[in-house]
Protein backbone atom coordinates (compact mmCIF):
# COMPACT_ATOMS: atom_id res chain seq x y z
CA UNK A 1 0.00 0.00 0.00
CA UNK A 2 3.00 2.44 0.70
CA UNK A 3 3.46 2.70 -3.19
CA UNK A 4 0.25 3.98 -3.93
CA UNK A 5 -0.22 6.49 -0.56
CA UNK A 6 2.34 9.03 -3.16
CA UNK A 7 -1.04 10.76 -3.99
CA UNK A 8 -2.53 11.53 -0.73
CA UNK A 9 -1.19 14.60 1.33
CA UNK A 10 1.34 13.96 3.52
CA UNK A 11 -0.28 14.04 7.08
CA UNK A 12 0.50 12.92 10.41
CA UNK A 13 -1.38 9.08 10.57
CA UNK A 14 -3.42 8.75 12.98
CA UNK A 15 -4.85 5.29 14.11
CA UNK A 16 -6.75 6.03 17.11
CA UNK A 17 -8.59 8.79 19.15
CA UNK A 18 -6.57 11.19 19.76
CA UNK A 19 -7.12 14.90 21.74
CA UNK A 20 -8.37 17.04 18.88
CA UNK A 21 -11.47 14.75 17.99
CA UNK A 22 -11.90 13.72 21.85
CA UNK A 23 -16.07 13.47 22.26
CA UNK A 24 -14.92 13.46 25.80
CA UNK A 25 -12.40 16.17 25.13
CA UNK A 26 -11.83 18.98 22.61
CA UNK A 27 -15.42 18.26 21.05
CA UNK A 28 -17.65 17.98 24.83
CA UNK A 29 -20.63 19.84 24.04
CA UNK A 30 -19.76 20.11 20.60
CA UNK A 31 -23.16 18.05 19.91
CA UNK A 32 -25.09 19.81 22.28
CA UNK A 33 -29.13 20.12 21.63
CA UNK A 34 -28.54 18.40 18.29
CA UNK A 35 -30.14 15.56 16.57
CA UNK A 36 -28.02 12.94 14.66
CA UNK A 37 -29.79 10.87 12.13
CA UNK A 38 -27.12 7.44 11.57
CA UNK A 39 -28.04 4.66 9.53
CA UNK A 40 -25.60 1.08 9.54
CA UNK A 41 -25.31 1.94 13.08
CA UNK A 42 -25.63 -1.68 14.41
CA UNK A 43 -22.49 -2.40 14.69
CA UNK A 44 -18.94 -1.16 14.15
CA UNK A 45 -17.80 1.94 12.68
CA UNK A 46 -21.88 3.36 12.83
CA UNK A 47 -21.64 1.92 16.71
CA UNK A 48 -18.99 3.92 17.81
CA UNK A 49 -19.66 7.19 15.63
CA UNK A 50 -23.28 7.03 17.98
CA UNK A 51 -21.66 6.69 21.07
CA UNK A 52 -19.10 9.44 19.82
CA UNK A 53 -22.03 12.14 19.56
CA UNK A 54 -23.67 10.97 22.48
CA UNK A 55 -20.35 11.14 23.94
CA UNK A 56 -19.96 14.82 22.72
CA UNK A 57 -23.86 15.97 24.14
CA UNK A 58 -26.17 15.01 21.47
CA UNK A 59 -29.59 15.97 22.59
CA UNK A 60 -31.22 12.70 20.87
CA UNK A 61 -29.80 10.41 18.54
CA UNK A 62 -31.93 8.32 15.71
CA UNK A 63 -30.75 4.97 14.74
CA UNK A 64 -31.07 2.70 11.83
CA UNK A 65 -29.96 -0.62 10.35
CA UNK A 66 -31.17 -4.01 9.40
CA UNK A 67 -31.03 -5.59 13.04
CA UNK A 68 -33.00 -4.36 15.73
CA UNK A 69 -31.31 -6.95 18.01
CA UNK A 70 -28.04 -5.28 17.10
CA UNK A 71 -29.07 -1.41 17.46
CA UNK A 72 -30.73 -2.11 21.13
CA UNK A 73 -26.99 -2.94 21.94
CA UNK A 74 -26.01 0.74 20.50
CA UNK A 75 -29.03 2.18 21.92
CA UNK A 76 -27.31 0.70 25.48
CA UNK A 77 -23.99 2.09 25.02
CA UNK A 78 -25.64 5.58 23.83
CA UNK A 79 -27.90 5.66 26.75
CA UNK A 80 -24.52 4.47 29.49
CA UNK A 81 -22.55 7.33 27.16
CA UNK A 82 -25.16 10.14 28.07
CA UNK A 83 -28.06 8.83 29.90
CA UNK A 84 -29.74 12.73 28.95
CA UNK A 85 -29.79 12.09 25.19
CA UNK A 86 -32.94 11.02 23.74
CA UNK A 87 -31.94 7.54 21.64
CA UNK A 88 -34.50 6.02 18.88
CA UNK A 89 -34.05 2.88 16.54
CA UNK A 90 -35.70 1.51 13.60
CA UNK A 91 -35.11 -1.14 11.65
CA UNK A 92 -34.42 0.05 7.73
CA UNK A 93 -32.91 -1.06 5.17
CA UNK A 94 -31.01 1.89 3.07
CA UNK A 95 -31.99 0.35 -0.17
CA UNK A 96 -35.58 0.81 0.22
CA UNK A 97 -36.72 4.49 -0.32
CA UNK A 98 -39.77 3.98 1.76
CA UNK A 99 -37.87 2.86 4.90
CA UNK A 100 -35.57 5.45 4.53
CA UNK A 101 -38.34 8.42 4.17
CA UNK A 102 -40.43 7.04 6.94
CA UNK A 103 -37.54 6.84 9.42
CA UNK A 104 -36.56 10.19 8.56
CA UNK A 105 -40.00 11.05 9.29
CA UNK A 106 -40.35 9.46 12.06
CA UNK A 107 -37.09 11.43 13.38
CA UNK A 108 -38.07 14.40 12.87
CA UNK A 109 -42.02 13.78 14.32
CA UNK A 110 -39.75 12.78 17.66
CA UNK A 111 -37.16 15.11 17.54
CA UNK A 112 -38.19 18.27 15.89
CA UNK A 113 -35.65 17.93 13.01
CA UNK A 114 -32.18 16.96 11.92
CA UNK A 115 -29.06 18.63 12.14
CA UNK A 116 -26.15 16.40 11.23
CA UNK A 117 -26.91 12.43 9.40
CA UNK A 118 -24.44 10.14 8.63
CA UNK A 119 -24.85 7.60 5.98
CA UNK A 120 -22.69 4.76 7.36
CA UNK A 121 -24.34 1.87 5.95
CA UNK A 122 -22.47 -0.12 3.47
CA UNK A 123 -21.64 -3.31 1.42
CA UNK A 124 -18.82 -5.12 0.89
CA UNK A 125 -18.59 -8.89 -0.62
CA UNK A 126 -15.71 -11.03 -1.32
CA UNK A 127 -13.82 -9.99 -4.50
CA UNK A 128 -12.68 -11.38 -7.87
CA UNK A 129 -12.11 -9.92 -10.99
CA UNK A 130 -15.32 -8.75 -13.08
CA UNK A 131 -15.55 -11.92 -15.78
CA UNK A 132 -15.74 -14.12 -12.52
CA UNK A 133 -18.12 -11.97 -10.77
CA UNK A 134 -21.20 -12.74 -9.15
CA UNK A 135 -24.01 -10.27 -11.24
CA UNK A 136 -26.11 -10.29 -7.81
CA UNK A 137 -23.39 -9.55 -5.67
CA UNK A 138 -21.85 -6.86 -7.45
CA UNK A 139 -24.73 -4.71 -8.08
CA UNK A 140 -25.31 -4.97 -4.49
CA UNK A 141 -22.49 -3.33 -3.95
CA UNK A 142 -24.13 -0.16 -5.95
CA UNK A 143 -27.36 -0.85 -4.44
CA UNK A 144 -26.42 -0.35 -0.73
CA UNK A 145 -23.28 2.12 -1.16
CA UNK A 146 -24.74 4.21 -3.25
CA UNK A 147 -28.53 3.98 -3.74
CA UNK A 148 -28.22 4.00 -0.25
CA UNK A 149 -26.53 7.23 0.32
CA UNK A 150 -28.53 8.88 -1.94
CA UNK A 151 -31.64 7.87 -0.18
CA UNK A 152 -30.35 9.37 3.02
CA UNK A 153 -29.56 12.04 1.14
CA UNK A 154 -32.54 12.84 -0.07
CA UNK A 155 -34.96 12.68 2.62
CA UNK A 156 -32.88 14.56 5.21
CA UNK A 157 -31.81 17.44 2.58
CA UNK A 158 -34.49 19.32 3.60
CA UNK A 159 -34.18 18.71 7.33
CA UNK A 160 -30.60 19.22 7.28
CA UNK A 161 -31.19 22.71 5.02
CA UNK A 162 -33.74 23.86 8.08
CA UNK A 163 -31.02 23.38 10.85
CA UNK A 164 -28.49 24.87 9.00
CA UNK A 165 -30.58 28.08 8.22
CA UNK A 166 -31.69 28.37 12.35
CA UNK A 167 -28.78 27.81 13.63
CA UNK A 168 -26.60 30.46 11.57
CA UNK A 169 -28.85 32.69 13.08
CA UNK A 170 -27.98 31.90 16.11
CA UNK A 171 -24.72 32.09 15.09
CA UNK A 172 -24.02 28.79 15.09
CA UNK A 173 -23.14 25.62 12.86
CA UNK A 174 -25.57 22.81 11.53
CA UNK A 175 -26.92 21.02 8.70
CA UNK A 176 -23.45 18.43 8.43
CA UNK A 177 -23.75 15.02 6.06
CA UNK A 178 -20.99 12.71 6.24
CA UNK A 179 -21.50 10.07 3.38
CA UNK A 180 -19.01 6.85 4.27
CA UNK A 181 -16.55 6.27 1.24
CA UNK A 182 -13.43 5.04 1.53
CA UNK A 183 -9.89 5.27 0.37
CA UNK A 184 -10.70 2.45 -2.00
CA UNK A 185 -12.60 4.54 -4.06
CA UNK A 186 -9.40 6.86 -4.93
CA UNK A 187 -7.37 3.63 -5.79
CA UNK A 188 -7.57 0.75 -8.57
CA UNK A 189 -6.80 -2.59 -6.80
CA UNK A 190 -7.43 -6.00 -9.29
CA UNK A 191 -10.59 -7.62 -8.02
CA UNK A 192 -12.24 -4.48 -6.60
CA UNK A 193 -14.13 -3.25 -9.65
CA UNK A 194 -17.88 -3.07 -7.75
CA UNK A 195 -16.53 -1.88 -4.25
CA UNK A 196 -14.03 0.83 -5.31
CA UNK A 197 -15.85 1.69 -8.01
CA UNK A 198 -19.05 2.33 -5.98
CA UNK A 199 -17.68 4.06 -2.84
CA UNK A 200 -15.23 6.81 -6.09
CA UNK A 201 -19.15 7.72 -7.19
CA UNK A 202 -19.61 8.00 -3.46
CA UNK A 203 -17.07 10.90 -3.18
CA UNK A 204 -18.76 12.68 -6.30
CA UNK A 205 -22.14 12.59 -5.25
CA UNK A 206 -20.61 14.67 -1.95
CA UNK A 207 -19.39 16.87 -4.78
CA UNK A 208 -23.16 17.26 -6.28
CA UNK A 209 -24.38 17.50 -2.87
CA UNK A 210 -22.72 21.01 -2.23
CA UNK A 211 -23.23 22.05 -5.98
CA UNK A 212 -26.70 21.31 -5.55
CA UNK A 213 -27.41 22.36 -1.54
CA UNK A 214 -24.34 23.74 -0.56
CA UNK A 215 -26.03 27.39 -0.94
CA UNK A 216 -28.67 26.43 1.13
CA UNK A 217 -26.00 25.80 4.09
CA UNK A 218 -25.59 22.18 4.14
CA UNK A 219 -22.05 20.88 4.79
CA UNK A 220 -21.19 17.28 2.80
CA UNK A 221 -18.53 15.51 3.23
CA UNK A 222 -17.20 12.23 2.20
CA UNK A 223 -14.85 10.01 4.11
CA UNK A 224 -12.52 7.51 4.50
CA UNK A 225 -13.24 5.89 8.13
CA UNK A 226 -9.70 4.83 8.37
CA UNK A 227 -8.93 0.60 8.03
CA UNK A 228 -11.30 -0.86 10.33
CA UNK A 229 -11.43 -3.91 10.74
CA UNK A 230 -15.32 -4.69 10.52
CA UNK A 231 -17.10 -8.08 9.59
CA UNK A 232 -17.29 -6.47 5.88
CA UNK A 233 -13.64 -5.16 5.95
CA UNK A 234 -12.73 -8.98 6.53
CA UNK A 235 -13.81 -9.85 3.28
CA UNK A 236 -11.28 -8.44 1.23
CA UNK A 237 -8.52 -10.37 0.47
CA UNK A 238 -5.96 -11.52 3.25
CA UNK A 239 -3.36 -9.19 1.93
CA UNK A 240 -5.24 -6.10 2.84
CA UNK A 241 -6.21 -7.12 6.52
CA UNK A 242 -2.52 -6.82 8.37
CA UNK A 243 -3.72 -2.85 6.95
CA UNK A 244 -6.81 -2.68 8.67
CA UNK A 245 -5.24 -1.23 11.86
CA UNK A 246 -7.72 1.74 13.01
CA UNK A 247 -9.96 1.55 15.68
CA UNK A 248 -13.81 2.62 14.76
CA UNK A 249 -13.73 5.31 17.33
CA UNK A 250 -11.05 6.94 15.48
CA UNK A 251 -13.42 7.92 12.73
CA UNK A 252 -16.76 8.59 15.38
CA UNK A 253 -14.46 10.97 16.53
CA UNK A 254 -13.60 12.32 13.56
CA UNK A 255 -17.43 12.66 12.33
CA UNK A 256 -18.14 14.27 15.67
CA UNK A 257 -15.13 16.81 14.52
CA UNK A 258 -16.69 17.26 11.05
CA UNK A 259 -19.54 17.92 12.68
CA UNK A 260 -18.81 20.58 15.00
CA UNK A 261 -18.29 23.48 12.51
CA UNK A 262 -14.79 23.38 12.56
CA UNK A 263 -14.22 22.10 9.46
CA UNK A 264 -17.09 23.97 6.81
CA UNK A 265 -14.63 25.19 4.64
CA UNK A 266 -14.20 21.83 3.42
CA UNK A 267 -17.15 20.55 2.75
CA UNK A 268 -17.89 18.86 -0.78
CA UNK A 269 -14.26 17.14 -0.35
CA UNK A 270 -12.90 13.79 0.60
CA UNK A 271 -11.28 13.77 3.86
CA UNK A 272 -9.43 11.02 5.65
CA UNK A 273 -10.51 10.34 9.44
CA UNK A 274 -6.28 9.25 9.66
CA UNK A 275 -5.13 12.46 8.61
CA UNK A 276 -4.56 14.62 11.78
CA UNK A 277 -7.30 17.88 11.88
CA UNK A 278 -4.52 20.56 12.57
CA UNK A 279 -1.97 19.71 9.87
CA UNK A 280 -5.45 19.44 7.47
CA UNK A 281 -6.65 23.06 9.38
CA UNK A 282 -3.41 24.48 8.48
CA UNK A 283 -3.55 23.86 4.72
CA UNK A 284 -6.82 25.44 4.32
CA UNK A 285 -6.03 28.15 2.38
CA UNK A 286 -3.82 25.85 -0.21
CA UNK A 287 -6.75 23.53 -0.50
CA UNK A 288 -9.30 25.89 -1.08
CA UNK A 289 -7.28 27.96 -3.61
CA UNK A 290 -6.11 24.71 -5.36
CA UNK A 291 -9.70 23.19 -5.18
CA UNK A 292 -7.86 19.76 -3.97
CA UNK A 293 -9.35 16.89 -2.10
CA UNK A 294 -12.23 16.52 -5.52
CA UNK A 295 -12.14 14.31 -8.25
CA UNK A 296 -11.06 16.15 -11.16
CA UNK A 297 -8.89 14.89 -14.36
CA UNK A 298 -5.51 16.26 -14.68
CA UNK A 299 -4.33 16.49 -18.07
CA UNK A 300 -0.68 17.99 -18.22
CA UNK A 301 -0.25 20.50 -21.08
Amino acid sequence: MSSIQSQFPAFTAHHAPYPAIDPRGALQGSAADKVIFITGASRGIGRATAVAFAQAGARALYLTARSAAALEETRALVRAANPDAACACAPCDVTEAAQVEAAVADCVARFGGIDAADANAGYLDRWAKIGASDPASWWQSWEVNVRGSYHVIRWTVPHLAASAGRRAAEGASGGHLILLSSIGGLLLMPTASDYQTAKHAIVRLCEFVDVDHGDEGIKCFAIHPGGVATDLAKNMPESVHPHLVDAPELAAGFAVWLCSGRADWAKGRYLSANWDVDELTARKDAILRDDLLVNRLRAGG
